[in-house]
């Protein structure tokens, strides 16, 4: 019997639903093995830091200098337009040469060294601790962020600053995208002297399937929907050897108004909101997907004010016509929910568009049973709920009900910024958000997510699947194991953990941060 022909692998244009050009054909199981064996070949290429670091920064420097051909690409394929596209490869390439600089500095390894202290009780032997790569790491990109979160975005930035190798899986709405930023990875890595098999990319359903279940994979990282998400960790976890697997799933990214704030600003964070909610025609992780917003005067003039800004929103182009379906449907199955209301009834904007609306409903139906458990789900896409309360009560009980979120939210009135109103309203919010996101908003919006040592991109199931980021150069930490050496002749230990500090890292040592 004849093998089957290779499944093709197409660009669509998004404005249109029409087929652009055949990009490449889907990975064989047989195709899946080339590549990770290949990166697995690789690894020991990248165990010298200066190396790594001058693969990202040269990496950087290719994307750059092609930018005007990357973003033709990846607009053509995803309708996000030149001018977000623009800021979004800047982002990438900034990540880069931020992991460069990690990797340059060496804390990411946690050197710590205890010496032998016979005194002690029980006595201490000389031990010496720090971080190695894990393996070859699986890539799974993103729908809505195709170079931030894709081939050359932080899952692939971060695994090589490592030292592990990656096996990218493409993702079907930015093939050619995805492609000619492999391409450019690879360049690079040739460039300081790398093998190619450091990057591989591989395309289609079943190859993503093959590549986390391959006993070379060490680790995944994952950028998309929680069902896609789940079934990549199950199999994660169901393999003979277990891996780890970091997926971002979903969230709603919760926002509370205080009745102070609404009072204070309601016409600016009903503004504020409309912009945040259609940014990207509503496709960021961190869209605010439900608001709580007080019943009375303050709260009207922010409906009025949210209503206003987003009539005013151009109809915009989804990522693909799956999603574009996938939207229609969830806001008119929202929209059906009893007690649901839409003031800007979001849908279809024309064939190949969506408009920009928003639910409203009271907040006691979210908090008393699960009629409307389907608003507390993420829609993806430029649709928000406003849910408005009577009384704190309201509040904490539909906080109460929420999963894990990316982020969460608080709208604030300037007594509770201060910590002067005498309840502590302020105080018991940012409590209350705590234990629902991973990042938590003051006064401001959560879309944007700056590429920094202090950020955190995760959040409590199913925001993610584990306590890690995926942004900030501690992203890193995801594809390092930690081994320490017990009494380890000097002559024998890796330069890391060598008494004289011949690298120059920055370490603990008894106890005691040291710096070279």
């Amino acid at each position: 019997m004849a093998a089957a022909a290779a499944a093709p692998v197409w660009s669509v244009d998004p404005r249109t639903g029409k087929r652009r050009e055949q990009v490449a054909v889907e990975a064989t199981a047989a195709e899946v093995d080339t590549a990770v064996g290949a990166a697995h070949a690789a690894r020991p290429a990248l165990a010298d830091r200066a190396v790594r670091a001058a693969l990202l920064r040269r990496a950087a420097d290719l994307l750059d200098a092609a930018g005007e051909r990357v973003i033709e690409a990846a607009d053509a394929e995803t309708a996000l337009g030149p001018g977000r596209l623009t800021g979004e490869l800047a982002r990438t390439t900034y990540q880069l040469r931020s992991f460069a600089d990690s990797v340059d500095e060496g804390a990411f390894l946690d050197v710590r060294i205890d010496h032998a202290d016979p005194a002690l009780t029980p006595p201490r032997p000389d031990l010496r601790r720090y971080k190695i790569p894990l393996g070859t790491v699986a890539v799974y990109a993103a729908s809505n962020f195709p170079l931030a979160f894709s081939v050359p975005g932080g899952d692939t930035a971060s695994a090589l600053a490592a030292g592990c190798p990656v096996v990218i899986k493409a993702h079907p709405d930015h093939p050619a995208t995805s492609e000619l930023c492999a391409a450019l990875l690879r360049r690079a890595a040739a460039d300081v002297g790398l093998p190619d098999g450091v990057i591989g990319l591989v395309h289609g359903f079943q190859a993503g399937l093959d590549l986390v279940r391959h006993p070379q994979v060490c680790a995944a990282g994952f950028t998309g929907s929680v069902r896609g998400g789940r079934a990549l960790h199950d199999a994660a976890a169901a393999r003979p050897h277990p891996i780890p697997f970091h997926g971002e799933l979903g969230s709603l990214n919760p926002v509370v108004v205080t009745e102070s704030a609404a009072a204070e600003r309601a016409e600016a964070i009903g503004a504020g909101l409309a912009g945040a909610m259609t940014l990207g025609t509503g496709q960021f992780c961190v869209k605010p997907g439900l608001v709580l917003a007080p019943e009375g005067e303050a709260g009207d003039r922010l409906l009025t004010a949210l209503t206003a800004a987003v009539s005013d929103t151009e109809a915009g182009v989804l990522l693909d016509h799956r999603m574009r379906d996938a939207f229609l449907d969830g806001v008119r199955t929202r929209a059906a929910l009893p007690g649901v209301q839409a003031p800007v009834t979001p849908g279809a904007g024309g064939e190949h568009t969506v408009s920009a609306g928003f639910l409203t409903l009271p907040a006691a139906a979210l908090a008393e049973d699960g009629t409307h458990d389907l608003l507390l789900e993420e829609c993806f896409g430029p649709v928000t709920v406003l849910a408005r309360y009577t009384d704190e009560a309201e509040v904490a009980a539909v906080l109460a009900r929420l999963p894990g979120n990316l982020t969460a939210t608080l709208q604030l009135g300037a007594d509770e910024s201060a910590g002067r109103d005498g309840a502590g309203r302020g105080a018991r919010l940012l409590a209350d958000a705590t234990a629902l996101a991973g990042r938590v908003v003051v006064n401001g919006w959560p879309t944007g997510v700056a590429v920094a040592p202090a950020q955190h991109h995760g959040g409590p199931y199913p925001a993610t699947t584990s306590t890690a980021t995926s942004v900030g150069t501690t992203a890193a930490e995801r594809w390092l194991r930690p081994v320490a050496y017990q009494d380890t002749p000097p002559a024998l230990l890796p330069p890391e953990l060598r008494e004289d500090n011949p690298l120059g890292l920055p370490r603990r040592v008894d106890g005691r941060a040291e710096h070279a």
